[in-house]
């Protein structure tokens, strides 16, 4: 049974807005990313395994526990970082972080002081007037305090400056290699096809895709920039029947997509050339995306 399920998920607020028949599932150990635009449904559907939201029709599960009727359960075993923060009434970052302990029943602090300090964060501050960034680093720490075995996060780099985003996926790299389950929203292609196994894109409600990133990072179809020492080179490779992509004669250089299976017959064909470089455009789970949408 998989550690995560959704099953004909369907949350309809009319006008076409909510998410529609969402299937998906995430085993235990999987690190899952879930992309998709602004008000495509990310953050309904993580509400509804955070037992937020009730679906119409259809079910979430986690660990074989109903997320609407089991929620309070689920909550207990799980970190969560929401898309969009908003603290109780504490006075300082440290205060609310000690309430959240008192309440799971955390009593050693080590492995929350450890990410604190990681992710530089001065839990002293007051809360209601940190910055975007420090609430940020603040709803991380108190996801990660207990050190769960499930995460659900929300956009969790949203308002983190670049180098952080680094520490916090250095963290998740971590929590990877535990065996934790990670399920992750987030824009940010780059750091979804760094960290994530699976990924799921879902545009208006509906998922129309769901794919291994390594399956998407090495795609068959490859494309190619090569650039020429001489023009004369370059007019004489145009006449080579392959798929030019784009042609730049200033610069000798031509960009042709190939297929893996043709790669010996394009090596072949440039053995009476004089090249000056040749480079594989990586393609890249953006590309797929921008392929889909």
């Amino acid at each position: 049974m998989p550690l995560i399920e959704i099953k004909n998920m369907t949350k309809d607020y009319g006008s076409g807005r909510g998410i529609f028949d969402i299937d998906l599932s995430i085993e235990k150990g999987e690190v899952f990313g879930f992309v998709g635009t602004n008000g495509a449904g990310k953050t309904t559907t993580i509400r509804h395994l955070m037992g937020f939201l009730k679906p119409q029709s259809g079910s979430a599960t986690i660990n074989g526990l109903d997320c609407w009727k089991d929620s309070a359960e689920i909550k207990k075993r799980i970190g969560y970082i929401p898309g969009e923060i908003a603290f109780p009434d504490a006075p300082t970052g440290t205060e609310f972080l000690k309430r959240q302990a008192e309440l799971v029943g955390l009593n050693n602090m080590s492995y929350m002081e450890s990410i604190i300090k990681k992710m530089q964060l001065d839990p002293t501050a007051n809360l209601k007037r940190m910055s975007k960034g420090m609430k940020q680093k603040t709803a991380i720490v108190a996801s990660l305090m207990t050190d769960p075995d499930i995460l659900i996060l929300d956009e969790p780099t949203t308002g983190l400056d670049p180098l952080m985003r680094v520490e916090f996926l250095d963290i998740l790299d971590e929590q990877k290699k535990k065996g934790k389950t990670i399920f992750m929203s987030s824009h940010m292609f780059e750091e979804v096809e760094h960290i994530c196994d699976k990924v799921a894109l879902i545009k208006d409600g509906k998922l129309i895709a769901v794919k291994s990133t390594s399956e998407i990072k090495h795609n068959e179809d490859k494309v190619y920039k090569i650039e020429f020492i001489s023009q004369q080179d370059y007019f004489r490779f145009l006449s080579e029947s392959f798929d030019f992509v784009d042609k730049q004669e200033s610069k000798n250089q031509v960009i042709i997509h190939v297929h893996d299976r043709d790669i010996n017959t394009l090596m072949k064909a440039l053995k009476s050339y004089n090249i000056k470089f040749i480079s594989e455009n990586k393609y890249t789970l953006e590309n797929y995306f921008k392929s889909l949408y």
